[in-house]
């Protein structure tokens, strides 16, 4: 099964879509798919091809909006792999689920330049970089492209991130950073609305700080027309909140957040748990 390269600027119109909300509908859902051994959510990994297409083609039925795919743990202290490996990963999942779905989203996981391009040349849309576009070669790759990007803020990396993680405004800190990048994709010709902030709850912040960023996100939803992104399904911060050690214990605080989502007009949430989240945004727009 060969790769196809799809020019991501024939499809910015439904990339553009697929991360701005309507006002009269929910947040977009963006479902997690770990092709890895050591994501922190042990639940949520995939071991082999079969089983990883299958859960990307579950969740677009249940009615997710994306499927971001990673190849590399990002979780606190995890182990780097190697740019080879995370190729062998993640590139034939995101072929397969091309093949078998020629309209859906698909989101790459990645901080490598060489993963970025590869998945793109695979049938991926937009690149989800946690390392918010720190490699100059990562820049060149989205606007080459034109593809979607999201920017997400990390204080160090996954190595050191927690160890002791410092601000003096976090939030204003944090929103000047992602603007000051998104603004320079802008300039360098890259549309706008291909464009999603976010805040990285989780990556080099306290609890404290994690609350900041989701209580203030107004320093970063609508500004300029950038689309904005919360990932914080089953993370330490609903642990911390709610006193479940084990992030298999921590749905119910997840859908918390992401009810809080809905009402502050955030674009996306990435979730591990799709059907749930959807139900609950039927609920909300039937109330709302």
């Amino acid at each position: 099964m060969g790769g196809t390269f799809r020019p991501q600027i024939v499809h910015r119109g439904r990339i553009s879509a697929g991360l701005h909300r309507k006002e009269t509908d929910s947040c977009h859902v963006m479902g997690i798919l770990n092709v890895t051994p050591d994501s922190f959510h042990e639940e949520s990994r995939q071991g082999t091809l079969d089983s990883a297409v299958n859960a990307g083609l579950r969740m677009w039925q249940q009615g997710a909006t994306w499927i971001d795919i990673g190849g590399e743990s990002t979780r606190p202290n995890a182990d780097a792999v190697s740019v080879e490996e995370e190729l062998k990963r993640v590139i034939p999942v995101i072929e397969a689920l091309r093949e078998a779905n020629t309209e859906g989203l698909i989101s790459i996981d990645t901080r490598r330049p060489r993963v970025a391009q590869a998945a793109l040349d695979a049938g991926a849309d937009l690149i989800n970089d946690v390392s918010g576009l720190r490699d100059p070669e990562m820049v060149k790759t989205v606007l080459n492209s034109g593809c979607g990007v999201c920017i997400m803020h990390m204080q160090g990396t996954p190595q050191t991130m927690q160890e002791q993680p410092s601000y003096v405004d976090c939030a204003k800190e944090v929103s000047s950073q992602l603007l000051e990048t998104a603004r320079g994709l802008v300039a360098a010709g890259h549309p706008v609305e291909c464009i999603v902030l976010d805040p990285g709850i989780g990556f080099g912040k306290t609890l404290d700080h994690n609350i900041e960023l989701l209580q203030r996100h107004e320093l970063f939803r609508g500004v300029e027309g950038f689309a904005v992104l919360w990932g914080v399904s089953r993370k330490s911060i609903i642990g911390e909140l709610t006193g479940h050690s084990k992030p298999s214990e921590r749905l119910s605080g997840t859908l918390g957040v992401a009810s809080l989502a809905h009402f502050e007009q955030i674009d996306i949430v990435r979730v591990h748990d799709v059907q749930e989240h959807i139900d609950v945004f039927k609920v909300l727009n039937a109330l709302d």
